[in-house]
């Protein structure tokens, strides 16, 4: 995957001016697949072993420097990862703002002391109740999973693929937030972030009164529930940051903080209606290639790419003539993650697609089914 991605990027440079997006968009959605495949592997790997070594480091009352370097190291990668994700998830989305590295910065930071503060409460949990630990775990992790599938999730084509990626997921709502789920977040992390609190502080007191006296003293005892206090609120100051301050869709406290699901639909402008589509049309003349791109900085808009014309129009004014471009109609509804559905896409229209973009100088467009008016991609969001 790392040589596929780095074939499609050098693709896109060496190629013609017309097929360097084309490239370009391959290789985002690589990417993504990538940066997913990392997330999971560290925290099915890295974490585990990260809260082994706090633990062993606990018991023994004693921190050796390869010890120490290795937990670094693993609470250092389920950081960087989860926020090299969002980043990546937003880059090779259209219908998103980009992340700043400015975001991706205080974004590490945050889930670096919110996992660090989390790690050590169970670390010192686990030295003392290894079986009660175990249980706590297997419960936190099914009420979780259940709230995940709860939620309505949509990365995965079949139902038990959903259900077997939402196991997955709850893996990672151990340690940390992760949002899956279209729309208003902040709720949903609110909530998380309470239960969470509770948790650590239950866990941090019954370690506090039923650890051993005789290997750890009382000021290196208390050293320890201040560090799992002090790094949360740490993390949760480094998340008001990033929302007040760095997130993509400006300050949380302003109006245009709010997703583009919930933005208020733009007046229509008098004498031209426009009347919603259920189904994609048969035959509807597309919109132009300048109403398709907008106006810069429109990225993350809300108005819709495809519209029906109104039935009286005004005189239109002089265009420019246009080129058809071939179009793929799908009968599926758009996947907000593109790198998810990309190799259901793939295996299904290969073959048309290959030929269409060989035997058309233009890149064929898709026509997703939406619940609203369909919207046209002017890129196909495919890996062929």
């Amino acid at each position: 995957r790392y040589l596929r991605t780095l074939y499609l990027g050098l693709q896109s440079r060496w190629q013609a001016e017309h097929r360097r997006r084309h490239f370009y968009w391959r290789m985002m959605f690589e990417s993504a697949d990538i940066s997913m495949l990392r997330l999971l592997e560290a925290f099915l790997k890295s974490a585990p072993q990260l809260v082994l070594q706090l633990s062993i480091m606990v018991q023994q009352n004693s921190i050796e420097p390869l010890q120490g370097l290795s937990a670094s190291a693993s609470l250092v990668s389920l950081a960087w990862m989860i926020a090299s994700y969002q980043k990546v998830l937003r880059d090779s989305r259209e219908d998103k703002m980009p992340m700043s590295y400015k975001g991706a910065v205080v974004q590490i930071l945050w889930h670096l002391f919110t996992i660090a503060a989390r790690a050590i409460a169970f670390a010192l949990f686990a030295s003392v109740f290894q079986l009660y630990f175990g249980i706590f775990i297997v419960t936190h992790w099914c009420i979780m999973t259940f709230w995940i599938i709860q939620g309505e999730t949509d990365f995965c084509m079949s139902k038990w693929e959903e259900i077997i990626y939402n196991m997955v997921v709850g893996i990672i709502y151990i340690f940390c937030w992760f949002n899956v789920k279209e729309g208003r977040s902040r709720y949903r992390m609110c909530i998380y972030y309470v239960i969470t609190l509770s948790e650590n502080a239950a866990l941090t007191i019954l370690w506090f009164l039923y650890y051993d006296r005789e290997t750890t003293s009382d000021f290196d005892a208390l050293i320890l529930v201040c560090v799992v206090s002090s790094s949360f609120a740490l993390g949760i100051f480094f998340m008001f940051i990033y929302y007040c301050l760095l997130h993509p869709n400006g300050p949380i406290f302003s109006h245009r903080s709010v997703g583009c699901i919930f933005r208020q639909e733009p007046p229509p402008v008098p004498g031209s209606p426009v009347e919603a589509v259920t189904s994609p049309p048969r035959s509807l003349p597309r919109t132009t290639g300048g109403e398709r791109e907008g106006a810069p900085g429109e990225r993350d808009s809300c108005v819709p790419v495809f519209q029906v014309r109104p039935r009286t129009l005004p005189v239109p004014a002089a265009r420019a003539p246009r080129t058809e471009r071939p179009v793929i109609r799908i009968d599926l509804p758009r996947k907000k993650y593109p790198a998810w559905d990309a190799h259901f896409i793939d295996r299904r229209l290969r073959k048309t697609i290959l030929a269409l973009e060989y035997a058309s100088p233009i890149t064929p467009c898709l026509q997703y089914r939406t619940p609203g008016a369909p919207q046209e991609v002017l890129e196909y969001e495919t890996t062929v």
